[in-house]
């Protein structure tokens, strides 16, 4: 077994853009405990600016979906050699995962067997579905660190070492600053996702969505927030062009959210985000048949997005697959725009939704945690 070497880094893993945000707030938080760490591994550009070196670009495993995962299988078989002959190298002080459980139970394994100490932060959803992968977690994770209320109960009826440090938006959304923003009840939001095919699936449908609401609405105006990395190009490509849209980075993502009326919304951290500024979403989910029959069979829970899981009903009205289509979409937008009784039961909603998700001090929470145990 490997012995803690303080000189060592410490290798984060992270495989998508809401990992990319949270894994920059730990780093920060152990940065503040522990001036002397140093980072390494799998990210993206917000923990790039926070000190990672990057060995691999989390696009590299940027997927969905069951069928969409095996059709990459073979480059991430690739990947995980080269990432284990990289740990083997560098023998990090200790791994943190965050999310991303398909990849990242694999990264579990490797270091289990290097004598590696493996972290895991943004606990993987399994008690959404496939369950029995908690008695992977038991064996191969020192310890789970889960960010969501009801998660904690979970895991600790299977025996396993974990910690609830409630959730990191709590630090990162500025939240005067954002109450005082004005709501603009014609510009409407669009997030389309951050995965290749869930841009694909559902950026079409939100642009038809336009184009019937304009059929009532003319004067509403759309606004698009591009995740990390995406060509703009390509969205454009997708998007209907008598239907002028603005496109922003996600840099001042926040402001933007708390402008719009409401968003149209790919599932994902994203509405949690929206929720908790207190903007309205329609959330929609796409994946390919397969996924979906696959889904069916092992999913343990009667909402995708997380403001619903917290709240246990549907604060956010949920498409999924054929039910994502714009007719719906159009139907839920047209009784926000046309009915304030409706919109405001939305906002009262989301005003409760904030005060479940736990004080700020997560990542600082999850630092203490991470630099005790490697020291005990």
């Amino acid at each position: 077994m490997q012995t803690d070497n303080p000189n060592s880094p410490i290798w984060f893993s992270v495989g998508e853009a809401s990992g990319d945000l949270h894994g920059a707030e730990l780093m920060k938080a152990l940065k503040a405990q522990d001036p002397t760490l140093t980072f390494t591994g799998m990210g993206g550009s917000a923990m790039a600016a926070e000190g990672l070196d990057i060995r691999y670009d989390m696009d590299l495993i940027s997927l969905v979906g069951i069928t969409e995962i095996l059709g990459g299988l073979f480059k991430i078989i690739l990947l995980l050699r080269k990432i284990k002959q990289t740990l083997t190298e560098v023998r990090p002080r200790a791994i943190i995962l965050v999310d991303c459980p398909e990849f990242n139970f694999r990264i579990a394994k490797m270091a289990y067997k290097l004598g590696i100490p493996v972290y895991y932060y943004i606990s993987p959803q399994i008690w959404a579905w496939r369950s029995g992968r908690v008695h992977f977690l038991r064996k191969y994770v020192r310890r789970v660190i889960c960010i969501l209320p009801f998660e904690k109960p979970f895991y600790e009826k299977f025996g396993v070492d974990v910690d609830y440090v409630g959730h990191p938006l709590m630090d990162v959304l500025p939240f005067d600053e954002l109450d005082s923003i004005p709501v603009d009840d014609k510009r409407i939001g669009l997030l389309p996702g951050s995965r290749s095919k869930e841009i694909s699936s559902l950026l079409p449908v939100f642009g038809e969505t336009a184009r019937l609401l304009a059929k009532k609405h003319p004067d509403l105006r759309y606004v698009m927030v591009c995740a990390p990395g995406r060509n703009k190009e390509h969205l454009m490509d997708l998007w209907p062009e008598d239907i002028p849209v603005e496109c922003v980075e996600p840099d001042n993502r926040y402001a933007t959210f708390r402008s719009c009326k409401f968003m149209l919304a790919a599932s994902g951290t994203v509405t949690l985000e929206t929720a908790l500024i207190g903007t309205p979403a329609a959330v929609a989910y796409k994946v390919s048949k397969i996924s979906e029959l696959i889904g069916k069979l092992l999913v343990n829970v009667d909402f995708i997005s997380l403001p619903n899981l917290i709240m246990n009903k549907e604060v956010y009205p949920e498409y999924i697959q054929q039910e994502a289509n714009a007719e719906n979409l159009a139907k839920q937008a047209l009784q926000w725009l046309d009915d304030p009784k409706s919109y405001d039961k939305m906002w009262q909603d989301l005003a409760d939704l904030r005060s479940r998700v736990g004080e700020p001090g997560a990542a600082d929470r999850a630092a203490t945690i991470i630099l005790n145990n490697l020291t005990t």
